[in-house]
């Protein structure tokens, strides 16, 4: 059962930091031409076009792509929902209905935050690590356009430590931290 409960937290994790992906690179005015863009796109389009023709005009007119965060938010809340009922299959119990829902919207949420801490600590690593091995490559300025919002307030408080700045090492420390507590 764990093997399955793996596999399911692994597909949830792809499809819901995709989704938060889609709208992160959204809010941020990057074109979608650029990867991550065209996977993001080709993993999430089958739920966010739907959700976005949904939507009232009022909500596609704002800078936040409220259709790509509505799928990440329903997407994790599928996942609450299938992993309570293999997490009572597992245990051969039937949880009360109010236990059910209650079980189903806190694996929800604790999902959602997680994927978000996790997404945006693979966003500062892959960025770190392209900044050293490959400075110049296509993709640094998109990492760099993603990530500035999260590392500009650690720029302004943190001092670069002979050339280097730490404020990537600080943002991924802290992210760390934010899961430890969610755990």
């Amino acid at each position: 059962m764990s093997i399955l409960l793996f596999l399911l937290d692994t597909l949830f994790f792809v499809l819901v930091a995709c989704a938060l992906a889609r709208a992160w690179m959204n809010q941020q005015r990057i074109h979608m031409a650029v990867q991550p863009g065209p996977f993001v796109m080709a993993v999430t389009n089958w739920l966010v076009q739907p959700l976005r023709r949904a939507m009232p005009a009022s909500m596609k007119q704002s800078r936040w792509d409220w259709a790509s965060l509505l799928a990440a938010v329903v997407l994790s809340l599928v996942y609450g929902v299938v992993a309570v009922l293999l997490l009572s299959l597992a245990s051969f119990a039937s949880p009360s209905g109010a236990m059910w829902v209650t079980g189903a919207l806190l694996l929800a949420v604790k999902h959602l935050v997680r994927t978000v801490l996790q997404g945006l600590m693979l966003l500062l690593l892959a960025y770190a690590v392209l900044s050293w091995v490959q400075p110049h490559s296509p993709v640094m300025g998109t990492l760099e356009r993603l990530s500035a919002p999260i590392l500009r307030p650690l720029r302004r408080v943190v001092p670069l430590v002979g050339g280097v700045d730490l404020s990537v090492l600080i943002a991924i420390v802290l992210l760390q931290v934010g899961l430890m507590v969610l755990g």
